[in-house]
């Protein structure tokens, strides 16, 4: 068999894309040589596709067989390594599309390396509540709290877990808009009167806020991607990556200069 080398490489990708279990029966043998019936086990592919799979490896010069084994070769390495970073890559724009539109500009131009490193929460039909408790879980384990727009730490049952945080001393600033603090203040107002007492607990306000939420969860940032009008939390954003969090600093220290204290008293109602 005879592998024509002038085709396009995208007919190589195109092969190993079209059946599920190619690209991971070529990785798994960069991890050490295995049998036949081994690949098979692995990848609930029968023998006979198995065999003409290896065939095709064989005829690309990507695998080697080693007694009854089979290894890859360097080149074999190379095609395994560079399909995990692209299936990596489509993954990660798999998962960014559905909230790309939400999402700050300056996040559009992080290097795809920093996008990786973003743990993407969206709400789904089945799971409308999913950002929230997503946020909660986060939320928990903090023990300084900065937030710009904190909406969906308002809600049930994150107000919960931060009404607790606050109760036992974890210093807590929140920036949001008048609109928003009248809504909780007065859907709430012994509690939220309660926290406004405290001193570990500044509520500040501005009149110009971003469409997103920003919140500084100790070395954790979270961007909340809310509904225009609604407010409703589409999708939660975490990541504890460098270049995301000197941006949330910037963006938060802006904002927070241009703010202004909501006084204790305005919670009574």
């Amino acid at each position: 068999m005879k592998h024509d080398t002038e085709d396009s490489p995208v007919v190589d990708i195109a092969y190993l894309a079209r059946s599920e279990h190619r690209v991971p029966t070529l990785v798994a043998l960069t991890e050490r040589p295995r049998s036949r019936s081994e690949l098979c086990e692995l990848t609930g592919v029968s023998s006979s596709t198995m065999r003409r799979t290896l065939d095709e490896f064989d005829v690309r010069l990507w695998i080697r067989k080693d007694g009854y084994q089979y290894v890859t070769t360097r080149l074999g390495e190379a095609i395994a390594s560079g399909m995990e970073d692209l299936i990596e890559r489509v993954e990660t724009e798999r998962k960014l599309r559905y909230v790309w539109h939400w999402l700050p500009d300056e996040i559009g131009e992080f290097p795809f390396e920093t996008w990786s490193e973003l743990t993407i929460t969206v709400a789904e039909p089945n799971a409308p509540y999913r950002p929230v408790g997503r946020f909660e879980s986060l939320l928990r384990e903090t023990t300084t709290l900065r937030f710009l727009r904190p909406e969906v730490a308002l809600m049930d049952p994150c107000f919960d877990v931060l009404h607790q945080l606050i109760d036992e001393g974890v210093d807590v600033t929140l920036i949001d808009r008048p609109a928003c603090h009248t809504f909780f203040l007065t859907t709430y107002p012994n509690r939220s009167s309660e926290m406004m007492q405290r001193d570990n607990c500044t509520i500040l306000e501005h009149d110009d806020l971003p469409p997103y939420g920003v919140g500084l969860l100790d070395e954790c940032i979270t961007i909340s991607c809310y509904e225009q009008d609604s407010g409703t939390v589409h999708a939660l954003i975490d990541t504890d990556a460098p270049a995301v969090r000197e941006w949330a600093k910037s963006v938060y220290k802006t904002y927070r200069v241009g703010s202004h204290y909501v006084e204790p008293q305005k919670s009574v109602e």
